[in-house]
């Protein structure tokens, strides 16, 4: 291709990501002024300012930037909203995070402070390189799909052997928690294989609907050796997630309603023995049905968590006015409680609404797309972060037991955000699935006269779908 004509194309690119670059610019504005309230707010309290301060911020924006120059450069042509709510959703963790102390001061790490904008930069780089349906190479192959459920077990099992134990949990060394990977390498494995096996998947039978169990069996031996080393690891948020995930991706996948039936039923039962047989979510159960039982021990955090969304009232205190340090584990678990607090019932409904705006793009690439494959790996991806947003959110405001898990893109844990900025990555990279405008598929040449010229009267290869 000419440099004029690279440059021109460019120059459309440009053009046609201008909505995006619009609501990146407009985002960045929000942020900074929720910055420069939170500067305000310390030096009224006497902190003394630095440049430092400003660099969670700077490292924020100047990410925004490359990402999208990333995409001008590369003519991505994905979805342009998704991106603008997940750079507005990480914006208001980061104020947060910097509000708790968390990516300024001698305590503050490098990888806290780099985890926002290696999400930012990984997102865009795994749209880049997936799109125009190069993503599908990630289960092309008969086995393919076999390695990434091995690699899931592989997680585990070395988490397990090589892992410490700290409140309930196992982490690796750093407080790293690669079972977060579980999220992406699962919803590959299921879409791949659910697309593989659908015809066999279909077939319930006549009259009273019976699962195929000889297509299932393979899928339900390793659901069990996944479950298995979920309940040793006492990760039951990770559990209900894939799970749920597993069940709507069947649905969806063979069209047939009666996964949801039999996915609800053992859903149900296996709950049930849960909290029959470990004390760990019998503990869970009491702390959400009778906190104030144990208001100093199992309840602590979701009492306080409660008080300081009480305290934040309507409109809340103001970012750097609250106090969310009385929360534990404010950065993680309930920064929502944090957002309650300081942004108030306004922050939070604004929070939830980003939220749903999310997952219904995430639902509409699923149904848009044209690849079957991809609209499975879609649906479960969005599944995936639905379900984290609803069990965080529930179990802070004391709607259903606490699960430990995190608020996507909003708390602090860097394999919790690389995993979901990895996603959103493949959500854009499905929505940009069809071929580039100019770059047909290869089909078979017109018949040539010796000349080379095509003959007259010969058949013309029919157009290219572009």
């Amino acid at each position: 291709m000419s440099t004029a004509g690279t440059g021109s194309t460019i120059e459309l690119s440009w053009g046609l990501r201008r909505p995006e670059r619009q609501l990146l610019l407009l985002i960045l504005l929000a942020i900074a002024l929720g910055f420069l309230m939170m500067l305000g707010s310390g030096r009224a309290a006497g902190r003394a300012l630095s440049g430092a301060d400003l660099l969670p911020f700077l490292t924020y924006g100047a990410s925004l930037l490359l990402l999208h120059g990333l995409w001008v450069l590369a003519r991505f042509r994905g979805d342009q909203v998704l991106p603008a709510l997940v750079a507005l959703l990480a914006g208001l963790g980061l104020l947060a995070q910097y509000r708790m102390g968390l990516l300024t001061g001698a305590e503050a790490s490098h990888a806290a402070r780099l985890a926002l904008p290696a999400g930012v930069l990984l997102m865009g780089a795994i749209a880049v390189v997936g799109a125009e349906g190069r993503y599908g190479r990630l289960v092309a192959g008969r086995y393919a799909i076999w390695g990434w459920a091995g690699l899931s077990v592989l997680l585990l099992a070395v988490l397990l052997l090589t892992g410490h134990r700290f409140r309930g949990g196992v982490y690796a060394a750093g407080f790293v928690t690669p079972s977060e990977l579980l999220k992406v390498t699962m919803v590959l494995f299921v879409a791949g294989f659910i697309d593989q096996q659908v015809k066999a998947l279909k077939d319930l039978g006549t009259g009273l609907p019976i699962p195929p169990w000889r297509a299932l069996l393979p899928l339900a031996g390793l659901w069990a050796a996944l479950t298995v080393l979920l309940l040793i690891q006492r990760d039951l948020g990770m559990l209900i997630i894939l799970s749920t995930a597993l069940i709507a991706m069947l649905a969806l996948g063979t069209g047939r309603l009666a996964y949801l039936i039999y996915g609800a039923t053992a859903a149900a039962a296996l709950g049930y023995l849960l909290l029959r047989l470990f004390a760990h979510g019998q503990g869970r159960l009491r702390a959400w049905q009778a906190p104030f039982e144990d208001p100093t021990g199992g309840s602590w955090q979701i009492l306080q968590g409660l008080s300081g969304m009480f305290a934040g009232g309507l409109w809340g205190e103001g970012f750097g006015r609250g106090n969310p340090e009385y929360t534990p584990i404010a950065q993680s678990d309930f920064i929502y409680a944090v957002l309650g607090e300081e942004l108030g019932f306004a922050g939070c409904v604004l929070v939830v609404a980003l939220f749903l705006v999310l997952i219904l793009r995430g639902l509409e690439i699923a149904y848009r797309t044209r690849s079957s494959f991809g609209s499975l790996l879609a649906a479960g991806l969005t599944t995936v972060i639905a379900v984290q947003t609803f069990l965080n959110i529930g179990g802070v405001t004391k709607s259903i037991p606490l699960t430990g898990v995190t608020l996507p893109f909003v708390s602090h844990g860097g394999s919790s955000l690389l995993t979901a900025f990895a996603s959103v990555g493949l959500l854009l990279a499905i929505s940009a699935g069809e071929p580039a405008k100019g770059r047909s598929r290869t089909h078979a040449p017109a018949k040539t006269a010796p000349s080379g010229r095509p003959r007259r009267g010969a058949p013309q290869p029919p157009p290219q779908r572009r």
